[in-house]
Order: C-alpha cells, then structure tokens, then sequence
C-alpha cells in the first residue's frame, strides 16, 4: 500500500469493535442473524459518533463498543436505515480520534484502497486492495443500492463487517457491509454519500424522513435464466401471509413481465407500504395470482 504509515494508524485509532445482544424472539433471529453479533464500527466525529452496518442493531437490547485500546463503553443506538444499510451509535467520552467520510465520487475502478475491521475486541485486521466496482447492486433479501463500492481483499482478511473502506488520504469512501474474501475474496461497502446524505436524518430522526419510504414483501429472489425464483419468504411477512411460496416463479408485477430481480425491485420502488403489490406466480405448472399487502421493512425489523 502506497499510503504513509501514519495514516493507517489514523484510521486504526477511530475503528472500534461492536458488539450487540439480541433477544431470541425477535424477528431477525430467524433469518440467520442470530442473538449474538459482532461487527465493526468508525468514529466519524470527535464525540463520539460511530458509523456501522445496520443489520448489528436490529432488535438489540444493549451494545456495548471496544475502543482499541481495549476499554469497554455502552453505546446509544442513534438511528438505522434499512434502505442504506447504514446504522449509527453514539458513545460519550469526551473527545476521540475520529475519520472523515467524504463521497465516493472521484473514485475510480483500479483505485488503491485499504480497509479496516475489527477481529473481535481491541484487535484489528487492516487490508489494501484497490476497487473494482462502482454502480448499482441489488441483493437476495430485497436490499437495493444504487451505488455500491466494491475492492478486492486478501483470503486472510476474516474481519468484521462495517468497518471503514478507506482511500490513500485516510478518508472513508465507503463502509464495509458484507465481506466475501473467503468466497470471491471482496468487500462490498455502502458508499460514503449514503451516509453524508442521511447524517443528520439519522440523528434527528432516528431514521430516514425525508425520502418517500420503500414498500417491502419479505421475500428472498434470485435469477435464474431470465426468471425470478423466489428462494424464500420472512416468517411472518405480508409474502408469506400473502401465500407466496419458496420455489415460486414470478412471471409479472402489476402486469409487468419479471425476467430479472431487479425489475422485481424497481417495480417494488413505485409501491409505498400499505399499497397492493400484485404477484403473478408460476407454481406446479399452475399461475397464482397474488395481492399482497406491502409493508416497511423498519416496520417487519422493529
């Protein structure tokens, strides 16, 4: 990596580990999250603001944050957006080391980069790669961004989610929300706009206020040679209340034809929770036809 030591150091004393206790009821539990999830978190300002990943919050009762020199301090849960992936904690103890976090704009593919996370506790993992993507990515679990960063990772970087993605100023682009290195050894980060965009929002708010809210089926997708399948249904969802079954095909949304999820996904972004999304679905070599009352995922995760 082509940045000054110095600057990797910077970064390092503003990465915190996180830490958060979920109670087995609670909805998310059952979709693989679990009630035990650690992560990684970025001081983003000087009192103490700490950026993450949204999915560590959802339902947790307490978090508590391990500062790197190993001190243990109970966090305040500041906001979370589901559209975004973005969460936010606060921490109170007076001023500390913290990172700007500017947009990715100027970022370019091939661009050097370096990450940071956290190994659980006051340990870190740092890692350069340099970014290979830039643009839209749509996920199973009905979770949509229009802009992603993604860079590439060593296969001995097993640290935790929602750290920072860094470029060579020490300046955080993007924030690490999900890492494959063990399978195609990358990182996919939320881009730093997001966040930029949402700050004030978030601490305001809790939540995003200003932009129209998504309406959401608890459904799981995937594309299969030009069809949508769907791969599963949230327990306890308007998708599985509404009938619609894992192995489903969806041959239309409102009339429209589906031959790829994120024309499932764009359909999905003209409905607001409590509209009816029709689903017309191939099942058994027979065609359902399904209305299904759609809802706000904060809502399904609270």
């Amino acid at each position: 990596m082509n940045a000054p030591p110095f600057l990797l150091e910077k970064v390092l004393r503003a990465t915190v580990g996180v830490h958060s206790h979920i109670p087995s009821t609670h909805v998310s539990t059952a979709i693989g999250l679990g009630t035990d999830r650690r992560g990684t978190g970025t001081v983003v300002s000087p009192d103490g603001l700490i950026l993450t990943v949204h999915y560590l919050l959802l339902g947790a009762q307490n978090v508590i944050v391990t500062m790197p020199g190993g001190e243990q301090l109970e966090a305040k849960i500041v906001g979370k957006d589901y559209s975004t992936g973005i969460g936010l904690l606060k921490i109170d103890r007076g001023k500390i080391p913290c990172v700007e976090v500017v947009s990715s704009e100027k970022c370019v593919v091939g661009q050097e980069a370096f990450t940071v996370s956290s190994l659980g506790g006051e340990k870190r993992c740092a890692d350069c790669g340099i970014i290979t993507y830039l643009g839209p990515y749509d996920a199973v679990w009905e979770f949509v961004l229009d802009k992603c960063v993604c860079v590439t990772a060593s296969s001995l970087n097993i640290g935790l989610s929602g750290g920072p993605i860094c470029n060579l100023q020490a300046q955080v682009i993007g924030i690490s929300y999900l890492n494959f290195a063990d399978l195609s050894r990358a990182i996919l980060g939320v881009p730093g706009e997001s966040f930029l965009a949402l700050r004030d929002e978030l601490i305001k708010h809790g939540r995003r206020t200003t932009a129209a809210p998504r309406a959401w089926l608890g459904v799981l997708s995937y594309t299969l040679r030009e069809h949508v399948v769907i791969a599963g249904v949230m327990p306890g969802g308007p998708g599985e209340k509404a009938g619609l079954q894992q192995g489903d095909l969806v041959i239309s949304i409102d009339d429209t034809d589906v031959n790829d999820r994120r024309v499932l996904y764009e359909a999905l972004r003209n409905h607001r929770p409590g509209e009816n999304v029709n689903l017309k679905v191939l099942r058994n070599n027979r065609v359902y036809q399904l209305d299904i009352p759609a809802i706000r995922a904060e809502d399904y995760f609270a």
